[in-house]
């Protein structure tokens, strides 16, 4: 097999398109999660020159603020990571519109209510989820505009789209890492297209690699491989990626994981918790709150403390000196940020590689591929066919 090169464009949905086959076999690392994990910090370059040059783009920012300006609601909506994707992108445009709100919604629940004359962005990594295009028809009857970010303008959501934005490279494991940083990268050049500031693509392409820390990563594994659940929290612009993580960590290490808002947690959640629960508190998003917010993730991973929970964080740069060392004895990955993004921008891309480096390391902790999410085993297989 030749050598992966991370450098080199990933391939783009089948010609005609289909969805994707399980990906094959590997027995050790590096798995092909390992390896597109490897690939995002010059997809991200790539990907951002792509979208600042589509036209698409700006016709969506022009449907977005007419939507703002006349009042109508403006959705974002995904399943699965796709979903996590597309809440990030309704706050990076709700700071952006300063002032009008985007709203995410889970897309089956979309589909059942979908709000008349609605702009609606639909995040699908292949275009092929079934609630997802439900939702974007059901949208689309209801008098909606509506957008895709997907790789391919072959897919079935596209036919239901009315903008198509690209993000053209395909993820080539199941337990997605592409497949989540793409739409995010998407959602933040629109949310420059929406400032009239466009982001660059260089400060994102560092901004992404600056996260890869895998030898970190791998020692915060260790112990929380050991835990029987793994509780992930976060507020604000870290909620989502914290279900994200959570996620990831179920697909890819098969180990029971919930992603629970930073303040949710306290209220009865820790009855259920001792020392073979694990906590991952993902903080980086403190801006407009600060000290309030920070002495509540002081005061959860305190918690975590009497309980005997190994607590490990994903942490801003800039706030780890407000997180005492001895509260993350399973350790802590730094997620650095860049002063030419707004702190939004810039803590949905950074967390990225992070959170996806922890999972990879965790599936590898526990002795199992993540490349699959479980379908090489024939339950697995049939319950998602169920």
């Amino acid at each position: 097999m030749a050598a992966f090169d991370p450098e080199a464009p990933l391939p783009g949905a089948p010609d005609p398109w289909a969805g994707s086959e399980m990906p094959a076999r590997r027995d050790a690392p590096p798995y092909a999660m390992t390896e597109m994990i490897a690939a995002e910090p010059a997809l991200a370059e790539r990907l951002v020159r792509r979208l600042r040059a589509d036209p698409a783009l700006a016709r969506l920012a022009e449907a977005i603020q007419a939507a703002a300006a006349n009042r109508r609601p403006i959705l974002a909506t995904g399943c699965g990571t796709s979903e996590h994707a597309a809440m990030i992108a309704a706050a990076l445009l709700t700071d952006a519109l300063d002032g009008p709100i985007a709203r995410p919604m889970q897309a089956l629940e979309l589909a059942r209510r979908p709000p008349a004359g609605a702009v609606l962005l639909a995040v699908s990594h292949e275009g092929g989820t079934w609630a997802t295009n439900l939702a974007l028809s059901e949208a689309r009857a209801a008098g909606g505009t509506t957008a895709l970010i997907t790789v391919s303008d072959r897919s079935p959501g596209s036919a239901l789209a009315d903008l198509v934005l690209t993000t053209d490279e395909q993820d080539q494991s199941w337990c997605h890492t592409v497949g989540y940083l793409s739409p995010v990268i998407a959602a933040a050049v629109l949310a420059g297209a929406l400032r009239d500031a466009p982001v660059d693509p260089l400060v994102v392409r560092t901004l992404v690699g600056l996260g890869d820390d895998g030898p970190v990563a791998e020692a915060m594994a260790a112990p929380l491989a050991q835990c029987v659940r793994l509780l992930v929290v976060g507020s604000g612009i870290d909620y989502p990626a914290a279900r994200e993580l959570a996620l990831k960590i179920e697909e890819g290490a098969r180990l029971p994981a919930a992603a629970l808002q930073l303040e949710t947690i306290r209220h009865g959640h820790l009855a259920a918790a001792d020392e073979r629960t694990g906590l991952i508190l993902v903080l980086t998003d403190a801006e407009g709150w600060g000290e309030t917010l920070l002495e509540r993730a002081r005061a959860v991973l305190r918690s975590a403390a009497a309980l005997g929970m190994p607590s490990a964080a994903l942490l801003a740069t800039d706030l780890g000196d407000n997180v005492p060392l001895a509260l993350t004895p399973a350790g802590r990955l730094s997620v650095p940020l860049a002063g030419r993004l707004p702190r939004l921008i810039g803590a949905a891309i950074a967390t990225a590689i992070p959170l996806q480096l922890l999972a990879e390391r965790l599936a590898r902790a526990r002795g199992l591929n993540p490349d699959s999410i479980g379908r090489d085993d024939p339950r697995q297989a049939a319950a998602a066919d169920a």
